[in-house]
């Protein structure tokens, strides 16, 4: 009996194990869209409510729709130089960003300068499925095969409003014309507003088909970005992720001079990269500029016949070109090269002095390993 009730817990374990676990409890795992709901959970595209429901028949801002988009893409960090403005969003409207992001890729048209936005408005289907194919590069259909092409499937061919029926098409071709299953002819409702679940399944789409064919901009803002510099022989790249390791030595250059006998244990230093910090295949890892910041942990002055100098750095930040200040966990001791005569000196006279001048560099080992998006050069934390 006793070995029955194991086996059976046994089953009910293994049950649970295989049964995956969904995010939210409106949302079955038996719902057309709890897939692509779940992995953009997962990525953080998209969230729930605070009562933990998701809601997947509510419908989604067009503000909502920008922010969601963008991270899909992973453009969230990405830097715009000149916004476009708009008469109904300001600098700091929580998406504004994502919104000039938004644009920026071309997932949507660029307004006249002053026009609306509408960010509070619905967005609407048609609307959520063209940025969708705006993310990408596909080949150029006519209205004739657009229709064409719809028309075998959906029967509100007619109702598409004509700035739309290109990207209907094209979405079509590419199997992203996301509709609700039904068991009637479906329809492509253009103009109806989009639901949660219908985002959440033609981001995923999206996402899917960015990876092999992004828009020109997206392209070039989705590849590992490369040049010359200081090779870390420890790091190494998984897909579009660096990783610098603990241990790995790296070059800092100091912006101020420091010695063993005039600086105290505390002081504060500033550095920079001299360099781009890179990998093997020359991926860059840290760009060249971005600032360092640490305090002198360990200071003491070399004194004859009692020791040699001691000027040891402890750095803890690194500001990147992205503006992005990091935790940056490194010690590196300021040495001199001494050749076998000074080596038998300083051995046993002592009173070597350290210095460092301006301009000067000394080498970091880090403490904790940092990861990279190749992409961008945003540390991931």
């Amino acid at each position: 009996m006793k070995n029955l009730i194991k086996i059976v817990l046994s089953a009910f374990t293994a049950l649970a194990f295989a049964i995956p676990a969904f995010a939210y409890p409106d949302v079955t795992p038996e719902h057309w869209a709890a897939k692509q709901i779940e992995i953009l959970t997962e990525q953080g595209v998209i969230v729930g409510y605070p009562d933990g429901t998701f809601k997947p028949d509510d419908n989604v801002s067009r503000a909502e729709f920008a922010s969601m988009a963008i991270k899909a893409l992973g453009q969230e960090h990405t830097t715009i130089a000149q916004p476009v403005k708009f008469n109904d969003i300001e600098p700091g409207f929580w998406a504004y960003d994502a919104i000039q992001k938004a644009l920026y890729f071309d997932l949507i048209s660029c307004p006249d300068e002053g026009e609306a936005f509408r960010p509070d408005d619905t967005v609407t289907r048609a609307e959520s499925i063209s940025v969708a194919v705006n993310a990408l590069t596909t080949e150029q259909i006519s209205n004739i095969k657009a229709k064409e092409v719809l028309s075998k499937k959906f029967t509100d061919v007619n109702e598409v409003p004509e700035w739309f029926l290109i990207p209907a098409g094209k979405a079509e071709i590419l199997n992203m014309l996301v509709t609700i299953p039904s068991a009637d002819k479906a329809k492509i409702e253009a103009d109806r507003p989009a639901t949660r679940a219908e985002v959440s399944a033609i981001l995923y789409e999206m996402m899917e088909q960015a990876k092999l064919n992004p828009n020109a901009k997206l392209a070039e803002a989705m590849r590992k970005k490369t040049g010359n510099g200081y090779v870390v022989e420890s790091a190494f790249v998984q897909g579009s992720i660096g990783t610098i390791p603990a241990g790995a030595i790296i070059p800092v250059k100091l912006t101020k001079y420091i010695s063993s006998q005039t600086s105290q244990p505390g002081e504060i230093y500033s550095a920079s990269a001299p360099e781009n910090y890179i990998t093997k295949d020359k991926f860059i890892l840290v760009y060249k500029g971005s600032t360092l910041k640490g305090q002198l942990l360990d200071v003491r002055k070399g004194k004859w016949f009692v020791r040699n100098g001691v000027l040891v750095l402890d750095n803890s930040l690194l500001t990147t070109n992205n503006d992005q200040t990091v935790s940056f966990n490194g010690v590196g001791e300021v040495t001199k090269y001494r050749n076998w005569f000074m080596k038998f000196v300083r051995a046993v006279l002592k009173g070597e002095k350290l210095n460092v001048e301006p301009e000067g560099v000394v080498y970091i080992k880090l403490l904790k390993p940092i990861k990279v998006d190749l992409t961008n050069g945003w540390i991931l934390e």
